[in-house]
């Protein structure tokens, strides 16, 4: 059953991106129950009614992207171990296409672009009711040469599909195992060494991590391999900005397979103590959105997709993400 349901609405996803004009319409009453509130990314925010979704976003989107189609990396499905409960799907996407018109302040490129996203979404009748996504506008802007972000930390690229291949409507038995692996790493991970950044039973013979496992995160951070490249290139910078960081509020988590999704809304509290993207310590209390996707091999995590609304994290400490995008424009006026 929830194979069929998993496949269903991941048709009419879709569907949003590749129908015509004509069909849309269709497409999004298929898709979304009439009353439908969806939280987004910064500058979004939430949304009411699938009317405003359509308006705010949807179609912006078609109009941004020319030839436009989704492409789904994970779509899992499962039901809510949170007290909330109800049944979600989760994803990992990217709208693809040709970035001909500007999207939600992004620049475009006028070349192939691939739109970062991930997804959570709650099914009653076969419809979504509720929704979070988490689009990765900042790594947009830097396909476009705008990025808002002063340095690369690790690698920024398109984020990969499993190195299985199977994390669409995966296979799933065994899901449960995975999200219990899942829940045994949150358990060490908030007690670390403020000197090495190590956390009780992550890596080596007790760990939850395999020693070559992929780290794949959004833009400011970009993506590493192993614990050395994940404290180099992420934890550390992150835990000395946020050393009183507390995560895990999350209102959903589901299993599917070998894989596990969670996400909360936002997820993380914390106080800026250090320089962080760029932006001196302000010493305010900050909140992060964040959606973690995993996927197990045996007891242990090989791979992790990590999408972080890091356009609201940097609003937040007093940053502007559309500053490149403005000072460009100003530049081709005054050549002009």
């Amino acid at each position: 059953m929830m194979d069929d349901m998993r496949g269903r609405v991941r048709a009419s996803l879709c569907a949003l991106i590749t129908t015509d004009e004509k069909g849309f319409r269709s497409a999004l009453d298929a898709a979304f129950h009439k009353d439908v509130v969806v939280d987004m990314a910064y500058p979004v925010e939430q949304l009411v009614g699938r009317e405003a979704l359509a308006e705010a976003f949807l179609q912006p989107l078609r109009r941004a992207f020319d030839h436009a189609r989704r492409r789904d990396e994970l779509f899992l499905g499962g039901a809510n171990t949170r007290a909330d409960g109800g049944d979600w799907v989760a994803s990992v996407t990217h709208y693809v296409g040709r970035h001909s018109r500007r999207f939600l302040g992004a620049p475009p490129s006028d070349k192939l672009a691939f739109l970062r996203s991930g997804e959570f979404w709650r099914v009653e009748d076969g419809k979504i009711c509720e929704g979070k996504v988490i689009f990765d506008l900042p790594d947009l802007m830097r396909q476009a040469g705008a990025s808002p972000f002063p340095s690369e930390l690790g690698t920024e690229m398109l984020f990969p599909s499993p190195e299985t291949h199977d994390g669409v409507c995966p296979e799933p038995s065994g899901g449960l195992d995975a999200l219990n692996t899942v829940e045994r790493m949150f358990a060490g991970l908030h007690r670390y060494d403020p000197v090495t950044f190590a956390s009780i039973d992550q890596v080596g013979p007790t760990g939850t991590w395999t020693d070559n496992f992929m780290w794949y995160g959004p833009s400011g951070i970009g993506s590493n391999t192993g614990w050395d490249g994940f404290v180099r290139d992420h934890r550390a910078s992150f835990l000395r900005a946020f050393p009183d960081r507390a995560g895990g509020n999350h209102y959903c988590r589901i299993s599917d397979g070998a894989y596990a999704a969670v996400s909360g809304w936002p997820s993380m509290t914390m106080t800026h103590r250090d320089t962080y993207l760029g932006i001196p310590p302000t010493g305010r209390p900050l909140t992060l959105r964040v959606m973690d996707f995993y996927r197990c091999e045996g007891p242990r995590i090989a791979e992790n997709w990590v999408l972080l609304d890091y356009g609201d994290l940097y609003r937040q400490m007093g940053g502007d993400i559309f500053a490149p995008a403005q000072r460009e424009v100003r530049e081709l006026e005054t050549v002009r």
